[in-house]
């Protein structure tokens, strides 16, 4: 019932808030985009995205996790969707058309998603509840006081209800004969126990508390540790039991599950593929177009790695068998003193990489960024990946790193911090945060994000990064930003070979991609093709600039045009630099 009760005043609030004929745009962009994130409260707190009573109840709660919120946010998007075409574009500033495109395309994608909301599973070892409920409290929920701590614990609470819900959603896909994959069910389970394994007292959701809270002096000694103490309660009695009552169920399904990865094995699976496809590359490109530029980006970049190997005297097996040599010769001990060195030269990379910047970008971000490594359950399975910084300042840009034995090597490890962090995700996503010219549901990335434009940007640093010669005197660096883009062709290969063409987990894994990695597609269709894909595209732009502009072409207010847009879809991008290409006089 308090379900129900929350939706309905998410729909009528909604209603209200869009029937007003005196609103501008900039009026409705302001109200749509504050009903969007207050009807949201996991994505208001990792935002910030209110302040006062109403930011501080929203972070107390924690979204839910049911098919029935998940529709009454598509009849959201379909409101919003027709509040929004009532305003004449013509009439709009050039930063609200682009905002007012970049709201459609996305609410549009909300709807589309309808028919295929049931080709996710609640529960897995990647973008599951299960994962996602334990991020968004211990990296993206603030906490700089004691009533944030408070917040925190009462949001924790709440923990166990939200992953009643993700349950009954498998429950309620298991009986339409919808089921993991075996090996993702095994993936899931292994993780879900590594997490109720330790002590409640060592638990992340204590630990991180515990934490934060001790860089915190304006809460007195006895009140942390009786937050402390009401976090491992929680933990004990309440999250403990949901974690291990949803291994259960995911157990009881391994029976029916079978071994096949891609979407195709499902009725429909063909149309949820083109969605996600579309989706997380912002373009029309089908999976065999995808699965060929794939195919040619990987011929020409270890045509590339094979000429470094050979000046390296490095010619005695294949292309992988050399990678994964050099990746030992340059390894770190896996051990707690080679933890604590990759993480000490992650700082150093990010720190020197600030410095290099300077002479490609004229604005930095003000918000600093951290990196950590992930907590040790969910290493195995997890990706690296960066958290947006608050606009209040309360908290950093945040990398996290998976300290897995295979990726504690030197290898790569500069261009994934690149990626990552400086001039890569920190860059494009810190300075959308902190860009005052944008509407604040674009600051925040109210809707969501945009991978083709987030990962491409990324894959573009790292390019970025080779091609203004960071890497002189580092034969060895050169060839982990190379293999880095390999990665990301292969993906577009497998990506589509697993949910198109038939591929099994074992044939992905046997084209060169980790088994982590594999794993991480099967349950996230289609995201993977976005890195180079976006990447190509950014490319095509600066070479068209260029071309373009001739000796007026700047480097640097390319890069302008790229991070001062923000994240909008590939064909939003290319208009913008299309139009600052025109107004410096280019012909194209």
């Amino acid at each position: 019932m308090r379900q129900a009760t929350f939706v309905l005043l998410m729909v009528s609030g909604l209603a209200a808030q869009t029937a007003s004929p005196s609103q501008t745009i900039d009026d409705f962009f302001r109200d749509f985009a504050a009903q969007w994130m207050r009807d949201n409260p996991s994505a208001a707190t990792g935002a910030r995205y209110f302040s006062g009573e109403e930011q501080d109840r929203l972070e107390r709660l924690l979204t839910p996790e049911t098919d029935v919120y998940r529709r009454a946010r598509i009849r959201l998007a379909r409101t919003g969707l027709a509040g929004l075409r009532k305003f004449d574009r013509i009439k709009m500033t050039e930063v609200q058309r682009v905002s007012a495109d970049l709201m459609e395309w996305q609410l549009d994608t909300v709807v589309s998603e309808e028919p295929f909301l049931d080709y996710t599973f609640p529960l897995n070892q990647m973008t599951g509840v299960n994962v996602n409920l334990i991020e968004g409290l211990t990296v993206r929920h603030a906490l700089a006081n004691q009533r944030d701590a408070e917040n925190y614990l009462a949001a924790l609470a709440q923990v166990s209800a939200r992953m009643d819900e993700a349950m009954a959603e498998s429950r309620r896909l298991a009986a339409k004969n919808t089921v993991p994959p075996r090996f993702i069910l095994q993936a899931t389970i292994k993780q879900m126990q590594n997490f109720a394994d330790p002590s409640p007292a060592q638990n992340p959701f204590v630990t991180i508390l515990t934490q934060k809270m001790a860089a915190i002096s304006s809460i007195p000694e006895a009140r942390r540790e009786a937050l402390r103490a009401e976090a491992e309660k929680i933990v004990a009695g309440q999250i403990y039991p949901a974690w291990k009552k949803a291994i259960a169920l995911l157990e009881s399904q391994v029976s029916r599950s079978k071994d096949d990865a891609g979407l195709w094995r499902l009725k429909g699976g063909a149309e949820a593929y083109a969605y996600f496809l579309r989706r997380y590359t912002t373009t029309n490109l089908t999976p065999d177009q995808i699965h060929e530029i794939g195919l040619k980006e990987v011929a020409r970049i270890e045509a590339e790695m094979d000429a470094i190997f050979r000046r390296l005297g490095r010619m005695q097996g294949s292309l992988n068998e050399r990678v994964e040599k050099l990746k030992k010769d340059i390894g770190y001990p896996v051990t707690e003193e080679g933890r604590v060195q990759i993480m000490a030269d992650v700082e150093g990379i990010m720190r020197d990489a600030q410095k290099r910047s300077v002479a490609l970008f004229d604005t930095i971000p003000k918000a600093n960024v951290v990196a950590q490594p992930f907590p040790r359950f969910l290493e195995a399975n997890a990706a690296a990946n960066y958290s947006r910084p608050t606009a209040d300042g309360s908290r950093p840009g945040t990398f996290q790193i998976p300290l897995r034995p295979e990726r504690m090597t030197r290898y790569a490890l500069r261009s994934l911090v690149y990626h990552e962090t400086v001039p890569g995700h920190h860059f494009q996503i810190a300075l959308q945060v902190e860009n005052a010219a944008l509407p604040k549901f674009r600051q925040s990335g109210a809707f969501g994000g945009i991978s083709a434009l987030g990962e491409g940007w990324g894959l573009y640093a790292e390019r970025l990064a080779a091609e203004s010669d960071w890497y002189d005197g580092d034969p060895e660096g050169l060839l982990g930003q190379l293999d880095s883009a390999l990665f990301r062709a292969r993906r577009l290969v497998v990506d589509t070979g697993l949910h198109a063409k038939h591929w099994t987990r074992q044939q992905a894994i046997d084209y060169g991609i980790e088994a982590s990695e594999v794993e991480r597609y099967v349950v996230y269709p289609g995201q993977a093709c976005s890195y180079m894909i976006g990447q190509l595209k950014i490319v095509e732009l600066r070479e068209k600039a260029s071309k373009a502009l001739g000796a007026k072409f700047s480097i640097r207010e390319f890069h302008n045009v790229v991070l001062n847009t923000g994240t909008v879809p590939l064909e939003l991008l290319e208009r913008q630099v299309d139009a600052w290409i025109r107004a410096n006089g280019g012909r194209m």
